[in-house]
């Protein structure tokens, strides 16, 4: 079997609001009259889901002490999510932990905490709209949740935005596939195959650790913005020759 395999990786495709890297191979193979071509694209919108981590860290000089400190807090936070009208559905519990200071913490600890001897942490995530997503954090955050601030960006439905990324990478193996085919005097008949493996682009966000409670109720919210969703898939095509 006689093939000739051409290669372009990492051609650059222009969409409408910026431009992502593509990679393609190409193989021509003359006894079966076909063209396979292996292409990656992106597509992306604006997140239209937030995910916001929030949560609290406190002490206490024994066991019991930490324990109520933490019960405070814990009730504080929930019920102060629940008088903005956060769903209850949207809130869920991620880590809940008591436990002593261990030598070198209680060796180091600042001048404010020199008697605690316990630690507990508690932790949430809140998902709601990007819109939401600071008043979210600040109304936590006033309430006690010292241990908050990362926000993920996501999309309800996915697999939209995964369809999209599928049909330019498709289109585009169809663009090189009949290029590279006018090169060789031969045409590009209709699609026998394609497959494709959708992926997601990770975008973590840093935790912001605030570690005092907002002094004044007339603090004002933070100013985040919702970031870009991508997915990129991998098609897999071949092609007729005619």
């Amino acid at each position: 079997m006689r093939k000739v395999w051409l290669a372009a990786v990492f051609a650059v495709v222009t969409s409408v609001a910026a431009q992502a890297q593509v990679a393609q191979t190409l193989g021509i193979n003359k006894d079966n009259r076909s063209i396979t071509v292996t292409a990656t694209d992106m597509a992306f919108a604006m997140a239209d889901q937030a995910v916001v981590q929030i949560g609290y860290q406190a002490y206490g000089e024994d066991e019991q002490t930490a324990y109520a400190e933490g019960s405070r807090r814990s009730n504080a936070i929930t019920e102060a999510l629940a008088a903005a009208k956060v769903p209850a559905e949207a809130i869920e519990s991620q880590d809940q932990q008591l436990q002593p200071l261990n030598e070198f913490e209680l060796k180091n600890l600042p001048a404010a905490l020199k008697n605690m001897k316990f630690r507990i942490t508690q932790s949430w995530s809140v998902r709601t709209t990007p819109d939401a997503a600071a008043k979210t954090l600040d109304i936590a955050v006033k309430a006690g949740a010292n241990q908050s601030g990362s926000i993920g960006w996501e999309m309800k439905d996915g697999s939209m935005l995964e369809a999209a990324a599928s049909a330019k990478a498709l289109a585009h193996a169809q663009v090189i596939a009949a290029r590279m085919a006018e090169g060789l005097h031969i045409k590009v008949g209709s699609l026998l195959y394609a497959s494709n493996q959708a992926q997601e682009q990770v975008r973590p966000v840093p935790m912001m650790a605030m570690a005092m409670r907002a002094k004044s109720a007339d603090v004002k919210p933070l100013s985040i913005s919702a970031r870009r969703v991508e997915r990129s898939a991998t098609v897999f095509a071949i092609f007729a020759i005619e």
